[in-house]
């Protein structure tokens, strides 16, 4: 087991949801982005999604995007993030950290060299957003390095292709709450609580829900039926603007504890 299965396990036996804040690295201030992932388990993470910038995603919404066109601005690569990773793992040797992102930086990396690479940094698993299973070959380096590979589901998913899911799933699935982009407001318990159910019935890891969660309502809501909120656009637009290490501290837990409260009374 990696770091995300015995956190997953640990959660399990506290009977509590796990808390998956994400953040773009090197956003808001590239210098920072250590203290940022600090900050986060600090104020309640239980594991950290890691936004590697990309300048052409699918299913980031405008809030995202635009904390990678910071990031790439001040000249943010995968090499920095990495970086940071092992910087970070020298304090914090057992929260998980997922990089989530996009293909073309990792085959531009290559695809062995960034997994001993990411490995080496601490690194635990990897969302990428346009690698569907019908290409999942090419990231069996990844897997053989000991890197979890993080699937995506959503309510537009056929039920053949949703068994295939369940049946691959590692780490945990990520379940998008909703057909559409990060950050939009159209977040709906009733429509999802069932369908998540199920997906937690059939998979062979734990389910994650994402998308739509904005606050400590909506993210006590999900942890009904949830194994894990992830919460990401929100936070990272209350982090703009945010320079001192300070700042981004006190903003991190303004916006997370609350959740992280909701989440353990619920």
């Amino acid at each position: 087991m990696n770091r995300i299965d015995r956190r997953f396990n640990a959660l399990k036996v506290a009977g509590r949801t796990g808390l998956i804040p994400f953040v773009t690295a090197g956003d808001p201030a590239p210098e920072r982005a250590v203290d940022l992932m600090h900050a986060l388990v600090d104020a309640g993470a239980d594991i950290i999604e890691l936004g590697v910038p990309f300048s052409d995603p699918m299913a980031d919404g405008p809030v995202i995007q635009h904390a990678s066109e910071r990031a790439i601005a001040k000249g943010v690569g995968l090499v920095d993030v990495l970086a940071w990773v092992t910087a970070f793992r020298e304090r914090d040797k057992d929260t998980p950290v997922v990089l989530m992102g996009y293909l073309n930086p990792v085959e531009i990396h290559g695809y062995q060299r960034f997994a001993a690479a990411a490995v080496t940094a601490g690194v635990d698993g990897v969302l990428l957003v346009d690698c569907p299973l019908e290409e999942a070959a090419v990231l069996a380096p990844l897997r053989k390095a000991g890197l979890k590979q993080i699937l995506l589901a959503a309510p537009t998913t056929a039920p053949a292709r949703m068994a295939q899911l369940c049946e691959a799933a590692e780490g945990f699935l990520y379940y998008v709450s909703f057909a559409g982009i990060t950050g939009a407001g159209r977040l709906s318990t009733q429509d999802i609580a069932t369908r998540v159910a199920e997906l937690r019935s059939r998979a062979k890891a734990p389910v994650a829900v994402g998308f739509g969660v904005k606050d400590a309502q909506s993210a006590k809501a999900i942890s009904e039926f949830a194994d894990a909120v992830v919460i990401g656009s929100a936070l990272v637009e209350r982090l703009d603007g945010a320079k001192t290490a300070q700042d981004i501290a006190a903003r991190v837990d303004d916006f997370l504890r609350p959740i992280r409260t909701a989440l353990d009374a619920s």
